[in-house]
């Protein structure tokens, strides 16, 4: 959960998920309509099936067992060299290096690493160093962790005072150590480069009631959000007709349509918005069904959707 989001984020969660699958075996026979909904929101949607999937090997390969090798732990679904790092030196005191933002930008700035952090040659230099300091702390004969207490310290730095603006150097620890704060280059200090250029969408979506029923659509595996659900929708080019792309898009015209909300988001560099109308659609059973399919408000309740369309489904009236 915490691969790409902050803890305070995570909480809740993690709480959530530890009340209702508390155990490997548990998350390994979840469901995945279960599994998405414990995610809902939470975004990365890969993770939890990742996560699922390293339940079912740890069953296989280890008993059941969380594996304590970094080489076992390296090799589940979804877990890379950072997550493998951070658990076996936080959780078993190895002396695994861990490198995420927060510590990449304590290194570059202590080091006085100006070269672009996202290159490969200096992510390399990175890493050496954060396993240099690692073994360093772990042949301290008087601490009872050291790998975890450093490799969590400097995540802490970086998420409380080695801040990405305005950084709390009066406050910090290794101030008189740091190249960056010696040079007056906190500022310039990771050089992350240009940031891509962002790209503007405009996707329409129907809501479409019938009888009490809402028409909705499970998205397909090996896209984003895949298996959550969504109203049905479109990206909608740049001057065309509302009515003719839905036909063209669906092969059917509203009988009626009107704005119902709009909904303002973002994926990666994509600024998105998603302009909602309410439309009766008035076409035979079997051509709606190729849309989607009709459920009642309470079943729309128990689906997990993609995070834009849960904000339609609680505009919706009970």
């Amino acid at each position: 959960m915490l691969q790409q989001t902050q803890v305070k984020t995570v909480i809740p969660y993690w709480q959530r998920w530890m009340r209702e699958l508390p155990t490997i075996n548990a998350a390994a026979k979840a469901g995945p309509a279960s599994l998405h909904k414990l995610w809902e929101g939470l975004g990365y949607y890969t993770r939890v099936r990742n996560l699922q999937k390293a339940a079912h090997q740890i069953i296989e390969n280890h008993g059941g067992q969380f594996p304590e090798k970094f080489d076992d732990v390296l090799a589940l679904p979804g877990v890379g060299r950072y997550t493998a790092g951070a658990t076996c030196s936080i959780a078993f005191n190895q002396p695994a290096p861990i490198l995420d933002g927060n510590v990449i930008r304590v290194l570059t700035r202590v080091f006085g690493i100006a070269q672009n952090p996202r290159e490969q040659t200096t992510i390399k230099k990175l890493w050496q160093l954060a396993e240099t300091l690692v073994l360093t702390a772990a042949s301290d004969p008087h601490h009872a962790s050291p790998c975890s207490h450093l490799n969590q310290s400097l995540m802490e730095l970086g998420a409380l005072v080695c801040a990405p603006r305005q950084p709390g150097c009066d406050a910090c620890p290794v101030r008189r150590h740091c190249a960056a704060h010696r040079q007056g280059r906190i500022n310039q200090i990771p050089n992350t480069g240009k940031r891509a250029r962002t790209t503007t969408r405009h996707f329409i979506a129907l809501v479409a009631q019938q009888k009490g029923r809402i028409l909705v659509r499970q998205r397909p595996p090996g896209v984003v959000n895949a298996q959550l659900w969504e109203f049905p929708n479109f990206e909608l080019g740049n001057g065309s007709d509302l009515n003719r792309a839905i036909k063209k898009t669906w092969g059917i015209a509203p009988a009626s349509i009107q704005p119902f909300c709009t909904v303002k988001h973002s994926i990666t560099r994509y600024r998105i918005t998603l302009e909602v109308f309410q439309a009766e659609l008035k076409t035979p059973p079997g051509k709606t069904r190729q849309l989607g399919r009709w459920l009642t408000r309470r079943e729309l309740e128990q689906l997990a959707f993609a995070s834009a369309h849960k904000k339609i489904l609680a505009r919706l009236s009970p």
